[in-house]
């Protein structure tokens, strides 16, 4: 759970590092700033604030924002209802990304978890975006990513998000945020 102070400042940490990066929002987008510390009293070390700018049956449209060092902890996107789980293209727009997928795992890995949570992370397979980099991920695949130093902005084109399907590691997880 957050409070009204936390989800205010961190709305307003969203809507300065959008300015800066040019990225203009409307009054309503503004209005429905998301910010999730996935129930762990926690957000700035595990956290996500975004903005979803479409959702259909099909296709999904979203702006991320991570502050410096932030994670959105690992999850993967299950099939749900007999359809296959969401493929996401992230995209980064500001600062860096730390994404972290199935694969081999890096040596030296640029990600930091916290140490009292250090076994919700599984997947060490690294890779680092940059602003106008790119990577897709497929339906059900294990992920998790991080800010670098300054933060990132991440646009995030998916198939239907259903985010409250989603299945975290991190057994403590709540995906649906509350604001006291």
């Amino acid at each position: 759970m957050i409070t009204k102070a936390q989800y205010e400042d961190s709305k307003q940490k969203l809507l300065n590092a959008f300015s800066k990066a040019g990225i203009v929002l409307t009054d309503e987008e503004k209005n429905n700033v998301e910010v999730a510390d996935f129930g762990l009293g926690e957000l700035e070390e595990i956290g996500l604030e975004l903005i979803t700018y479409v959702n259909t049956d099909k296709v999904c449209s979203k702006e991320l924002f991570l502050l410096p060092w932030q994670i959105c902890p690992e999850h993967r996107h299950p099939s749900l209802n007999g359809k296959d789980g969401k493929e996401e293209t992230f995209r980064c727009r500001a600062g860096e990304v730390y994404l972290y997928v199935e694969g081999e795992a890096v040596a030296s890995p640029k990600g930091k978890v916290p140490e009292k949570r250090k076994d919700s992370f599984t997947v060490w397979h690294e890779i680092v975006l940059y602003p106008g980099e790119q990577y897709t991920l497929y339906p059900n695949t294990l992920h998790w990513f991080q800010g670098g130093p300054d933060g990132a902005i991440v646009s995030e084109f998916s198939t239907h998000s259903t985010d409250d399907a989603d299945i975290f590691t991190d057994p403590d997880i709540q995906r649906t945020p509350v604001v006291e």
